[in-house]
């Protein structure tokens, strides 16, 4: 692997550090966007039982607000149940709007990875070419400076794409499940605003 790097000459460090924080990402998001971490399946229904058995307090909604970004949304609108269904709505929206923000977070620099691998490599690509013209003299070419050129080219270009690659795949995979998540958080503060407001039964 280091023989790898040598011949790929210094403009492999910025990919190397790229991959390094990709993969660092794509491991964290793929830990904090587990759907039981973010919206657990009977949360809903304990919610809704503990507002009918006990009504609301102020300790019951900030652990509510701790359990889940689910639970901040929930513990939005019971903050609000006295209030008309318009404010109710409008409270969870505001709750919602920060927890998307926060499923996000990361996204954005690893959606700048896969966008930028491709252009380091190239150029990488650029220094390999600088050096295989470099190489030529009037005595003929340098060998050894040639095929580090190439070296140089080929490897920085090949590391560009096999970063870029995972990058978009994970990007696009995480963007898609913060939106599906975000759906489904919505669906289930509708039924509680539905229920408190006594629009819904059970």
């Amino acid at each position: 692997m280091f023989a790898i790097i040598q011949a790929a000459g210094w403009p492999i460090w910025p990919l190397l550090a790229a991959s390094i924080i990709a993969v660092a990402l794509i491991i964290e998001r793929s830990i904090s966007l587990r759907e039981t971490k973010i919206v657990p399946g009977k949360l809903l229904e304990q919610v809704v039982g503990v507002y009918q058995r006990q009504g609301v307090s102020s300790d019951i909604l900030d652990k509510l607000a701790r359990d889940s970004p689910l639970g901040a949304v929930l513990a939005a609108g019971l903050r609000n149940h006295k209030s008309s269904r318009y404010v109710m709505k409008e409270a969870i929206e505001e709750a919602g709007r920060a927890a998307a923000h926060d499923m996000e977070r990361f996204l954005t620099t690893l959606g700048t990875i896969a966008t930028a691998a491709p252009l380091l490599g190239l150029f990488g690509t650029v220094i390999g070419m600088i050096e295989i013209f470099g190489s030529q003299s009037p005595s003929g070419a340098n060998p050894a400076q040639l095929a580090h050129g190439i070296s140089v080219a080929l490897y920085n270009t090949a590391f560009g794409i096999a970063i870029s690659i995972p990058s978009l795949i994970f990007y696009r995979h995480f963007k898609n499940k913060v939106d599906t998540l975000v759906v489904e958080m919505e669906e289930q503060a509708a039924k509680l605003v539905d229920m408190v407001h006594g629009e819904r039964v059970g």
